[in-house]
């Protein structure tokens, strides 16, 4: 099965190729192209909404054409169109919803909703071994049940993913989401857009938590996320240090990944733990973090969990139609495509999550 995904929910443009089969926990990629804004976006410090959709009105067609002519499919080669339906900023979604509506009536193909957030979940499954089916077997493999940790610059949630379309959202933050939270602190601190990129970079400037920043809700008992309260107590130190020289930037930097880190691997593990999970899976922008992804290996050989841990490579945390396309492949596992222009096998409908499901109704 080959799937077209197309991604436009904040300030990427991206259209990628995925081949799948049914018998196979991987999918192989075909094509990827990312057209990005955030350079654009990095003047004024932060994404500007009506800017990001422009640019995408802009570049979605030959990010289209460029995704298929390196995946050389041609359109009557494409089973299925998955397309991100949300969350997301609502200019930028109906670029690319608009967009998979004509191509999925023109070309009379299904189209696939897809939730961004499960996306980036599914961005674990995506292999580029160029044939799948022989070296499978070289492969670790995700397995069931499996708690997933999607953290960005948006959202920061634990889910519990039984199977393929079984999924439950255990907590998720209360405010600020961790990305938020670096975002921001690095811009009181003079750093550039996206903040967190740069705060990873002068933390590896020293090795000692010299602020300990607070770490919020780290023992709470539940699954929940809150980072405004850090967020205001390194807003409160950074107030009272008169000269904010290199070292003490690096210090605050250093103190603020690590208070954001040990709460994000503390609460996970507890879930894996307390839910007896086969795999943790880790997605989202904020999972391109060295230091994270260091610490969670840390902590799962430290505590000795039979858990084995998976992250995608870096360029398949950021957004990207790659990790849709893969959503909407498995979302299909088990279930008759329908055919013509219809859309089918939406995602069902996750309890408990306000903010993680976007009504398709309207398509």
């Amino acid at each position: 099965m080959i799937v077209l995904g197309i991604e436009t929910s904040c300030d990427e443009t991206s259209a990628a190729i995925i081949e799948g089969d049914k018998k196979e926990p991987y999918v192989k990629l075909l094509s990827n192209i990312v057209s990005s804004s955030l350079l654009l976006h990095a003047k004024t410090g932060g994404i500007i909404p009506e800017k990001a959709a422009r640019e995408q009105v802009k570049y979605i067609i030959p990010v289209l054409e460029k995704a298929l002519g390196e995946g050389k499919v041609d359109k009557k080669d494409i089973d299925a169109i998955g397309v991100t339906v949300g969350p997301g900023l609502i200019g930028s979604l109906l670029v690319g919803v608009e967009t998979a509506k004509t191509l999925s009536y023109i070309w009379e193909k299904p189209l696939i909703p897809v939730n961004h957030l499960y996306g980036h979940i599914y961005a674990n499954f995506v292999s580029e071994i160029s044939n799948l089916k022989s070296q499978i077997s070289n492969i670790e493999v995700p397995e069931f049940p499996a708690i997933a940790l999607i953290v960005s610059g948006g959202h920061t949630d634990l889910v519990l993913m039984k199977n393929h379309g079984n999924l439950k959202w255990l907590g998720g933050t209360r405010d600020d989401a961790a990305g938020e939270a670096f975002d921001k602190i690095g811009r009181v601190l003079g750093l550039s857009y996206p903040g967190g990129e740069h705060i990873e970079k002068l933390a590896k400037n020293t090795s000692e938590d010299f602020f300990n920043f607070p770490r919020p809700l780290i023992n709470s008992g539940d699954f929940d996320f809150s980072f405004s309260g850090l967020k205001t107590a390194v807003f409160r130190q950074i107030s009272q240090i008169k000269n904010l020289d290199e070292k003490t930037i690096s210090s605050i930097c250093y103190s603020t990944q690590q208070a954001i880190i040990d709460v994000l691997v503390t609460k996970t593990l507890n879930a894996a733990i307390e839910f007896d999970v086969k795999s943790i899976l880790l997605g989202g922008g904020v999972a391109a973090n060295n230091s994270l992804r260091g610490n969670f290996k840390f902590q799962i050989s430290n505590l000795k969990l039979d858990t084995k841990f998976f992250v995608p490579e870096k360029r398949l945390c950021t957004d990207n139609a790659a990790m849709i396309a893969t959503a909407a492949f498995f979302s299909t596992k088990g279930r008759s495509a329908s055919g013509g222009n219809k859309i089918g096998m939406p995602w069902q409908k996750v309890d408990a999550i306000p903010d993680l499901y976007f009504d398709t109704a309207q398509y």
